[in-house]
């Protein structure tokens, strides 16, 4: 009479020949009572007879899921009940019945089911795979997709489709050649220093630009479960150790002229003729940006009232801006010829360009100045030469603020004070240059004279 192979384990345990049969024989045991207890209630033909949309039990955990397509097509799927040693139950999808047949269904549900026995979750284990197939490929996205991704998911929170082209613009030309076709994941500092250092002196600016949104990109990434660690494109305690010193003087690439320069400067500017230069003397009167001169419309001007007031689509901040306007700066408005709307500065064929300023310094052998560096200029002379407070300066630039004291300037209670501050910078402005300033013949011959751009001080 021959032994039950379900019996053998117990039958070698209890003569004595030694656990490690009993290891031996104990998974195909098991495999072949699930077998045994499944009542296979499904067969091939009955399946494709089933359309009503349930569970359908074979037998051992196994199940046939039927349900329907929004087209109303039939359709069938597998899955398993497993029980967990510590009571929990886990339902495990196996694959739909055209891709997995009957019997391949049931040895991987018996299968499944062993594994689930033996404490191992098969489920949490396929999950978890997944989630790392997931990591890994998210890993491996490039930076210039994950710089791609940020720019579309932040252009509508950003001022106008300009600043979206020179966040595009910026890391073309800069981050991408350096590491744009490397994963995010892999980005380092010294992958960092190879994109800013051909410019960080050369172009300050526009490399503090770049590492800014460098450093913008990589944040969100991390967020995203896209990379970890320490973002290498950080300022503090990081880049500002490994990248080289910039001149104290420069602001970015704004280049700002000393202000103990500017009045020989002023006379000098003085001197010259045409819109450009009307306009860089009213940005240095105002301390406003280029922009903000080039696009001053008529509409915001107030004579009366010796006010400008720039509309918040056209301010860096998004925030209305006045402008008090000294006695010089109206007086320079007066001269234009008011109008009742219109552009207070256009060239002969339309708007002024961005560069007319810029070249008019060129061709006063000021390249290595900008217009925006006069902010800066306005900036140092407010801190050095007068007495009055840093946060009404800051207003006057439209800086944005931080503390409780910045932001009541903000509000506007400061214009009083702004424009004491805005007349004396104007005062200073035309103060006779100091004893060795560098002023051109040109300039020095109408010294004398009431220029286009020159009035007693006031």
């Amino acid at each position: 009479m021959g032994v039950d192979v379900r019996a053998r384990p117990l039958l070698f345990s209890c003569i004595g020949r030694g656990d490690e049969y009993e290891a031996a024989f104990e998974l195909p045991r098991r495999l072949t009572e699930e077998v045994a207890i499944a009542a296979h209630k499904l067969t091939d033909a009955k399946i494709k007879t089933l359309t009503t949309p349930k569970r359908y039990a074979d037998g051992a955990g196994l199940f046939l899921q039927v349900t329907r397509g929004e087209a109303g097509d039939v359709r069938r799927s597998w899955f398993v009940r497993l029980r967990l040693p510590d009571g929990r139950v886990r339902d495990m999808g196996l694959g739909t019945y055209e891709l997995l047949s009957l019997a391949d269904a049931r040895v991987k549900s018996v299968a499944l089911r062993a594994e689930a026995k033996a404490d191992r979750d098969p489920l949490a284990a396929r999950q978890a795979a997944k989630a790392e197939t997931r990591i890994a490929a998210a890993k491996s996205i490039t930076f210039k997709r994950a710089a791609e991704d940020y720019i579309r998911q932040h252009a509508h929170l950003w001022r106008n489709a300009k600043h979206v082209a020179q966040w595009s613009a910026t890391l073309t030309d800069y981050a991408y050649p350096a590491f744009g076709s490397l994963p995010v994941s892999a980005i380092n500092v010294p992958l960092v220093i190879k994109a800013l250092e051909p410019i960080w002196t050369t172009k300050p600016e526009t490399a503090s630009r770049v590492r800014q949104r460098i450093e913008k990109i990589l944040d969100w990434a991390k967020a995203r479960g896209l990379r970890e660690g320490e973002n290498p494109a950080r300022w503090q305690g990081n880049l500002q150790h490994a990248l080289p010193k910039r001149d104290a003087r420069s602001k970015g690439n704004h280049a700002a002229l000393p202000f103990t320069e500017a009045p020989a400067f002023w006379i000098e500017l003085n001197s010259r003729e045409g819109v450009a230069a009307k306009a860089l003397a009213f940005a240095i009167l105002t301390a406003a940006r280029t922009s903000e001169v080039l696009g001053a419309d008529w509409r915001e001007i107030d004579l009366e009232a010796g006010l400008w007031t720039v509309p918040g689509e056209r301010m860096k901040a998004g925030r209305e801006h006045r402008v008090p306007l000294s006695k010089r700066a109206l007086g320079l408005l007066r001269e234009l010829g008011p109008k009742a709307k219109g552009l207070v500065f256009a060239g002969p064929n339309g708007p002024l360009s961005n560069m007319a300023m810029l070249t008019l310094l060129k061709r006063m052998d000021r390249a290595n100045v900008t217009v925006h560096g006069f902010r800066s200029t306005f900036r140092d002379w407010a801190a050095e030469r007068t007495a009055f407070p840093r946060e009404v300066a800051e207003a006057a630039l439209a800086h944005a603020v931080g503390d409780a004291t910045e932001r009541a300037y903000r509000r506007g209670d400061a214009l009083d004070k702004r424009a004491k501050l805005m007349s004396a910078w104007a005062r200073y402005l035309e103060t006779p240059p100091a004893s060795g300033a560098v002023v051109s013949l040109k300039a020095r011959t109408k010294m004398g004279e009431t220029s286009p751009l020159h009035h007693p001080p006031h």
